[in-house]
């Protein structure tokens, strides 16, 4: 098979910014701080380090070879790259099988997390504009009459959606460097340095409500393990958490490393990009949302779930000294990381519609914007038809993927990297 000419990053540090831009998003500053905080706190970090080492590095270098390896014959998704790969080791038809089998996942999964995934990057716009605007600060109603409102809205709930597509859709459009590249290399520094602000203004709290309830308790509990609380379950969360914080499980990290240039060294790239994500994670995202909600809400309030950023957080925002001004960054900060991520899966169902297809890369990306808009009707419906708050279709999906989906497509890739 002959080897084929594909575009690449533009730059080395902007390569870096791309790939953490990717694996930082919602999962990091939405997800894991009630992840963490419903499975034990100090408890999930001990299964989270584990799970970060034994599976997340050996994942993220495989996934970058996979992706090397399958861009230097034109592929940028996960199915062909298998199939290439296993190839090497195994029969055809076996080959073949298993590429199927990781290229169907990984379509669904990216498919899957999206569905729910963009309407988040929505509420988190819509709730960046509603906190600088004071919208939710008015204390005669309760943030979460506040959010079940926002979601029952169909003019907030679709108008941000449809924003954050089109914004997704023009960027992937412009290609690797003009496109992806170029808006990680704003948004990424932006992130960070929206995360410090935050996380130092979460840290000198101090005890604003209760003289038990302090910010520094609240780093206490993620970093004082109490071991009567660990479970399978909470081990299980967290192996989830590393799939999905770092995005591997997915095809997307092998897309990405599809565009690399012979010299870009894999090893470093893969330190690289994971030490950013949990710097952003771990040091930023855990310094901010639960030492925050334990300051003002105690030990209990930390417990939120999927609330505890949309709920919990503006209620928090609305009594401290300039909480218009943090909320409105904790919100933005939210979107960035959401955006950033999005833009990796985007790519990804682009590059396999453009690539398997034949299609020109701006028809593939309005392809997937319409299919969007199709899986994430059910999500956008849900409460606007049912007026109701539970977000049962919304945790479920996320549920199956982030716990198993991921690991199963994840293991695929092992064995094939490893054995074949």
């Amino acid at each position: 098979m002959a080897e084929n000419t594909r575009g690449s990053w533009g730059s080395k540090i902007g390569l870096i910014l791309a790939m953490a831009g990717n694996a930082v998003g919602l999962g990091n500053f939405w997800r894991f701080p009630y992840q963490a905080a419903s499975n034990g706190g100090g408890a999930f970090m001990l299964p989270y380090f584990a799970a970060l080492i034994i599976l997340g590095l050996p994942l993220m270098l495989s996934e970058w070879n996979l992706g090397r390896y399958g861009g230097k014959y034109g592929h940028g998704t996960l199915g062909p790259m298998v199939y290439l790969q296993a190839r090497e080791g195994a029969k055809p038809k076996t080959a073949l099988i298993l590429g199927a089998i990781a290229g169907g996942l990984a379509f669904a999964v990216t498919l899957l997390v999206n569905s729910y995934y963009n309407h988040l990057i929505g509420w988190t716009l819509g709730f960046a504009v509603s906190s600088f605007t004071g919208a939710y600060m008015d204390q005669s109603q309760s943030t979460a009459d506040f959010f079940v409102g926002y979601i029952q809205d169909p003019k907030m709930v679709f108008t941000f959606w449809i924003i954050a597509l089109l914004g997704l859709s023009f960027a992937v459009m412009r290609g690797v460097e003009k496109g992806i590249e170029a808006w990680a290399k704003l948004m990424m520094p932006v992130l960070y340095v929206f995360g410090i602000v935050l996380a130092i203004r979460s840290l000198t709290i101090g005890s604003p409500v209760n003289p038990e309830w302090s910010s520094l308790k609240g780093l206490n509990f993620i970093w004082n393990p109490d071991f009567s609380t660990l479970t399978w379950r909470s081990a299980l969360a967290a192996a989830g958490q590393i799939f999905f914080t770092l995005s591997i499980g997915m095809g997307i990290i092998c897309n990405y490393a599809s565009y690399l240039k012979p010299d870009d060294d894999v090893v470093v790239s893969s330190i690289a990009t994971i030490s950013l994500n949990e710097f952003a994670e771990i040091v930023l995202g855990g310094s901010i949302v639960i030492p925050i909600a334990y300051a003002f809400l105690g030990p209990d309030g930390i417990g939120a779930g999927v609330g505890l950023s949309f709920i919990a957080l503006p209620n928090v925002f609305r009594t401290m000294a300039g909480g218009q001004f943090f909320g409105g960054l904790w919100f933005l900060l939210l979107f960035f990381a959401g955006f950033t991520s999005a833009i990796a899966m985007y790519n990804y169902l682009t590059a396999l519609v453009e690539e398997d297809l034949g299609i020109p890369r701006k028809t593939a990306a309005w392809i997937i914007f319409v299919a969007y808009i199709i899986v994430g009707l059910p999500v956008g419906l849900e409460q606007i038809i049912n007026k109701t708050a539970d977000l049962a279709y919304f945790t479920e999906i996320d549920n199956w993927v982030g716990s198993y989906l991921l690991l199963v497509l994840g293991l695929i890739e092992i064995i094939v990297v490893a054995y074949l």
